[in-house]
């Protein structure tokens, strides 16, 4: 009989596209959200955990073929109803079905804030992860755009909360509604479905392609460097040129709004250090693009609107500007749309010096909702990309670097083991993180060693000699790592990094090396 062979091992790797988050990392993040959270409580939002999996439909996305699942989501059919069931791939889907799943119940408007993973069925890469972190803000149920305007400021407030200072970030606000009023006027109908798509996409693509780029794919179409040509919309120079002073709008140096739209652009951003034209330029900027467009009026009267709101509780151009290149998400939101963009330089990974760049977008969205009700639902909001903001937080030195961990009781006698808990327990009652080293005792090098690999910022050492007379060893774990870096034997001896002290003064000692710290 043939020896049967062994199933193989599986192997201990995470999944493709997906990581591991330790302490550290998970501390930080929890720490960021934290803060974030008192700002959206501060202006009178709750919180909303609403389920990881949703059924397919409330996602908004199509069934899947035969072959493959759902492009987009991690979906999988149900055996005794044959539903398709997803995760979530945001946040945003799951709140419009829980608004009209408990309309009734809920006040309107409804102001909620949600934290938590969603994920994406993508192809991974540098950096792009199939699960990640989101942080939203919503307000459902009104067509006021002081609602925008709140949420932009709140945005604001969110992040400088977090550690991220005046002049290291600027909040941008659009509005689809103007590039509707611009398109319109340029010949392109709500019905020019395969052209106005086209329009959105090359748009979309400013910041990546410049704006010679974007005209080219406005116009007969673009060859990128692999040879590859991707068809444009076909619109004539005067067309193309008034979209593209409808993007360029916020920048310096291109005169009144209708020179802009006839002028040469041919670097954007602004490479330029002229200061950037006011809110009151812009806008009357825009409202020569759009014309006679009511659709377009509307939307440069609310940009209006959001500017004075802003501005009229402090939050000026330094912090909330119009600026009309933003255009990402244009094809899915109906009204203003926002963009929260870190501007302080860091180096690329060519070394290269540039802006670190967006950390947050969002806008109104005022069809979401209608899906499941049938009848239009207002609703505005935004996003903050967790993961990003977290990396601009390390970078700035506002958060990172190595972890504290806990004071480390070791065990010098098994049969204390209750009189070392009790320490412990002494310490956690104080506030102190603390821990009994639960390992083998019998090499007390190992036990300081965990303390190190722990981060442990203390040790407390106590034998039966020092038990007999009430006191215990406390070893200064920080110190003496300098000490034995820096110090001579003359400062080793004035600070000596481990001391005796009465078991009652056990807190009061610790906390003092902590508070130091």
């Amino acid at each position: 009989m043939a020896k049967q062979k062994k199933a193989p091992r599986p192997k201990a790797e995470t999944p493709k596209g997906f990581r591991d988050y330790f302490g550290a990392d998970v501390a930080e993040r929890k720490a960021m959200l934290d803060r974030i959270a008192e700002v959206y409580q501060l202006y009178g939002f709750d919180a909303l955990e609403s389920s990881a999996v949703e059924t397919v439909e409330a996602l908004g996305k199509f069934l899947p073929d035969v072959d493959r699942p759902n492009e987009g989501v991690f979906a999988w059919q149900e055996d005794d109803d044959g539903d398709w069931l997803a995760l979530r791939y945001d946040l945003t889907a799951p709140l419009a079905r829980v608004y009209a799943q408990h309309r009734n119940d809920l006040p309107t408007p409804y102001r909620r804030f949600a934290m938590g993973p969603v994920w994406r069925n993508e192809k991974p890469g540098p950096g792009r992860f199939r699960q990640f972190y989101q942080c939203d803000a919503d307000t459902v149920g009104t067509a006021s755009v002081a609602a925008d305007a709140e949420i932009c400021m709140m945005l604001a407030d969110a992040l400088e909360a977090v550690g991220i200072e005046r002049g290291d970030y600027i909040i941008r606000v659009n509005n689809r509604k103007v590039l509707n009023g611009v398109l319109e006027v340029a010949g392109l109908p709500e019905e020019a479905e395969r052209e106005r798509g086209i329009v959105l996409r090359a748009i979309d693509k400013l910041d990546r392609l410049g704006v010679e780029g974007v005209r080219a794919l406005l116009g007969e179409g673009r060859k990128d460097e692999s040879g590859d040509f991707t068809a444009g919309a076909g619109l004539s120079v005067e067309q193309s040129q008034r979209i593209l002073g409808f993007v360029t709008a916020g920048e310096a140096g291109l005169g009144d709004g209708m020179a802009a739209a006839t002028e040469e652009v041919t670097d954007f951003p602004g490479a330029v250090a002229a200061a950037k034209p006011d809110a009151a330029t812009v806008l009357a900027r825009l409202a020569e693009l759009v014309g006679d467009s009511a659709t377009g009026a509307e939307g440069v009267s609310e940009l209006r609107q959001i500017a004075d709101y802003c501005a009229a509780q402090g939050y000026g151009p330094d912090r909330i500007v119009i600026d009309p290149s933003v255009v990402r998400g244009l094809g899915y939101y109906t009204g203003p749309v926002f963009e929260a963009e870190l501007t302080f330089e860091i180096t690329d990974e060519k070394g290269r010096p540039r802006q670190f760049g967006s950390v947050a977008g969002g806008g109104r969205y005022d069809d979401l909702v209608k899906r499941f009700t049938g009848q239009a639902v207002p609703a505005t909001g935004i996003s903050i990309g967790v993961d990003r903001l977290l990396a601009a937080l390390r970078m700035k030195g506002r958060t990172g670097g190595e972890a504290r961990g806990p004071v480390v009781v070791t065990v010098m006698d098994r049969d204390r083991m209750s009189e070392y808990q009790a320490m412990a327990t002494t310490l956690r009652n104080a506030g102190i993180r603390a821990e009994v080293y639960l390992g083998n005792p019998k090499n007390f090098g190992n036990q300081l060693k965990y303390a190190d690999k722990r981060g442990a910022p203390v040790a407390v050492i106590q034998g039966s000699d020092e038990a007999a007379r009430g006191v215990v060893q406390i070893k200064d774990l920080d110190l003496g790592a300098k000490l034995a870096q820096t110090a001579t034997l003359e400062e080793w001896k004035d600070q000596p990094a481990q001391f005796e002290a009465p078991v009652g003064e056990l807190v009061a000692r610790v906390r003092a090396i902590l508070d130091r710290g």
